[in-house]
């Protein structure tokens, strides 16, 4: 790895600040080519979305809904291994929220596998 690659930390953030701040302008710098992601829904897989373009396509549309809310809890980085707790809050007014868990692997500074976890009632 060169010291121009970012570390997994310093990807995973960046990743976080795209739905933190609602602005998906900078996936592409973040994403790998052959990236595989698996949604939260539906239950029990998730939606399965391969290659780069589509996995950029969904997080946009997932960032920038504006009936969603993204509030990180906790960041732990392992080598290219990422787990990060989040909570999804949603609906109009006082939101409701379900808690949720991406396991994210980071190669030579790129997400290459997104797995999202959630906790349904």
């Amino acid at each position: 790895m060169s010291a121009a690659t970012p570390t997994t930390a310093e990807v995973i953030e960046r990743f976080n600040q795209v739905f933190q701040q609602r602005d998906p302008s900078g996936l592409a710098a973040l994403v790998g080519a052959d990236c595989v992601m698996e949604g939260l829904s539906p239950a029990p897989a998730g939606t399965r979305v391969e290659g780069a373009e589509e996995c950029i396509r969904f997080w946009s549309d997932f960032a920038t809904d504006p009936a969603n809310d993204f509030e990180v809890e906790d960041v732990a980085c392992a080598e290219e291994l990422s787990v990060i707790r989040w909570k999804l809050l949603f609906g109009p007014g006082e939101k409701d929220y379900v808690r949720c868990v991406n396991v994210m692997r980071v190669r030579d500074g790129l997400i290459i596998e997104a797995l999202g976890y959630a906790k349904t009632g």
